[in-house]
């Protein structure tokens, strides 16, 4: 049986259509609200923060993805992404289970630097803390062979369905409304964006190879990197009409955030879009040569085909 902790966002979702096309339909469901992505799914409701309820939702998994998403705020990362780790951790030790932790880029330098799997944590929020502190957690168990894990990192999402994130927030999601598309602080820099069902076929692939585990792993990219004008661009041809926007320049930015807490979660993040951001999948694409990478073109068609259907 392979068990996804935290299934039901965009992320687990598609890791659960993955692995039940393509390895097994014997999968469960593990959330606080879970439900059904398959027919055949199993569903188990548990709080990650309680350890006896997390050996209950593990027990009996021969590969246990670790995809749960936490509410957006730095108070919450730090306070439960490590008690997630810990409890995750002991329950696939306790039962000889294999780890999938999907991780994202926020303990990496906010900077151009080439982001690899070797690159040092650098974390500049408290957001970035907390999954630092929850990686090392990993790392360390994995280092002890107390568990047998890998770990899948992913950059910025943008995707079809109910993938969130500030690409798909900004705009597509203003496109959706007909509203005027907004880009943060920079149009000119280089984005790497993982489409969202690549980012879980790749996991499903990885949880699935004997050889990937005790690693950490980038998960793979279009590296043909688009500045938020290119992207715009592009998805402007596909939509077949000129999509306007306007840049959020920094100084305003940090006025909304006195005002707007969501804005204001956001802030520590602001350095990543005054630069180019480069990350790194070569590790994977070496690894895995067959595997085919959305292109950002294929993807933004995608959506926007998803989103001309929604308004017919």
């Amino acid at each position: 049986m392979q068990t996804i902790l935290g299934a039901n966002g965009i992320i687990g979702e598609e890791l659960a259509k993955e692995l039940f096309l393509n390895y097994t339909t014997d999968i469960r469901i593990v959330g606080r609200n879970p439900s059904k992505v398959n027919e055949t799914d199993q569903v188990f409701k548990a709080d990650l923060l309680d350890l006896e309820k997390t050996k209950e939702a593990v027990k009996g998994s021969d590969v246990v993805f670790l995809t749960v998403g936490l509410p957006y705020s730095s108070e919450i990362f730090l306070r439960d992404w490590p008690i997630i780790l810990k409890n995750t951790i002991a329950a696939c030790a306790h039962y000889n289970a294999k780890l999938v932790y999907f991780d994202n880029t926020y303990m990496y330098n906010q900077s151009s630097k080439f982001q690899t799997e070797k690159s040092p944590f650098e974390p500049s929020g408290k957001k970035g803390i907390a999954k630092e502190i929850a990686a090392k957690l990993l790392l360390d168990a994995i280092q002890k062979k107390e568990v047998i894990a890998s770990i899948c990192r992913a950059p910025e999402f943008y995707g079809p369905g109910k993938t969130k994130g500030i690409t798909n927030t900004l705009i597509f999601e203003n496109i959706k409304k007909d509203k005027k598309i907004k880009v943060l602080i920079r149009d000119d820099k280089k984005r790497t964006l993982i489409y969202t069902p690549d980012a879980s076929k790749a996991m499903a692939l990885i949880g699935n190879t004997e050889d990937t585990f005790g690693q950490t792993w980038h998960l793979p990219c279009d590296d043909d990197r688009l500045t938020y004008k290119e992207f715009i661009k592009t998805t402007s041809e596909l939509y077949g009409k000129k999509l306007d926007y306007s840049i959020l320049p920094k100084w305003l930015l940090k006025v909304v955030c006195l005002f707007n807490p969501v804005m204001k979660e956001t802030k520590e993040l602001f350095p990543r879009y005054e630069t180019d951001n480069i990350f790194s999948s070569t590790k994977f694409k070496d690894r895995f040569p067959n595997f085919k990478v959305t292109t950002y073109k294929e993807g933004i068609e995608t959506i926007i085909n998803e989103i001309k259907k929604a308004k017919l």
